[in-house]
């Protein structure tokens, strides 16, 4: 698990280095892979393709990641929920933020053969 952790974060933070890029990689990644537990909400240009991710939602267990993007800034936040209810929100630094969506991404692919090979094809990407 550990050695699938470090590949997944390392392969995020990588791109974050271009905060709005990381945005959009990390959705079309997110979106890829976990299709069902995964949302993006767009914003801005005339065509699909031009729209820049404005927020995008993962739901993991009984936690949900979040990170808003503004301007180049982003927020990320993580919350428990309880039957579709915020039990409790965190604000956390986006490298935080990358590593607890990280080890959650790499606990879900260790109870379900399904999550395993999303996982290994979201790091193929």
């Amino acid at each position: 698990m550990s050695s699938q952790f470090d590949l997944l974060a390392a392969s995020l933070r990588a791109d974050a280095v271009d905060l709005e890029a990381f945005v959009e990689a990390l959705a079309v990644k997110l979106n890829e892979s976990f299709p069902a537990r995964v949302r993006v909400e767009r914003k801005g240009g005339l065509m699909r393709s031009k729209q820049r991710v404005r927020k995008l939602v993962v739901d993991l267990g009984d936690n949900q990641y979040e990170v808003v993007s503004n301007d180049g800034h982003v927020g990320c936040v993580r919350r428990v929920m309880v039957r579709g209810i915020a039990l409790r929100s965190e604000q956390m630094p986006l490298e935080h933020w990358i590593d607890a969506l990280s080890a959650e991404l790499v606990s879900e692919a260790d109870k379900s053969e399904a999550d395993r090979v999303a996982l290994e094809r979201m790091l193929e990407a």
